[in-house]
């Protein structure tokens, strides 16, 4: 059982990440060491990013959000941004989540991780 979830966690990075499935394995245990993508993927290969009740729509929105929270704008930001982009959220769309994050989170959090949506999505730049 661990095996299959494990394997249901790596087709769920490599749906994230946009990347071949069979190249996600290695590129995680580079990043990150063996134990911790084994790790990760386990935990992916659940209900996390294999519920039916959310999208990765809704999934998306809710890593950036709470990546945002966290002070977190690296490539770990630029990639959700990129998953939500495929999922249908433009940079308006992302505007707006930022604008309604704002309130929550503070303006200062939010300015920071709209400028990193907007150097990943550059040719979505509004004028």
């Amino acid at each position: 059982m661990s095996e299959q979830r494990r394997e249901r966690g790596i087709a769920a990075y490599a749906r994230i990440f946009d990347v071949p499935q069979e190249t996600v394995a290695a590129v995680m245990e580079e990043q990150v060491g063996s134990v911790f993508a084994d790790e990760a993927f386990t935990a992916a290969g659940g209900t996390a990013w294999g519920g039916q009740l959310l999208t990765d729509r809704d999934r998306a929105i809710a890593v950036l959000t709470a990546l945002i929270a966290q002070g977190v704008f690296d490539d770990r930001l630029s990639t959700y941004a990129a998953l939500a982009g495929r999922q249908g959220l433009d940079l308006d769309a992302l505007s707006e989540l930022m604008v309604l994050l704002a309130g929550y989170l503070g303006y200062a959090r939010t300015s920071l991780a709209m400028h990193a949506i907007r150097e990943a999505t550059p040719a979505q730049r509004l004028p």
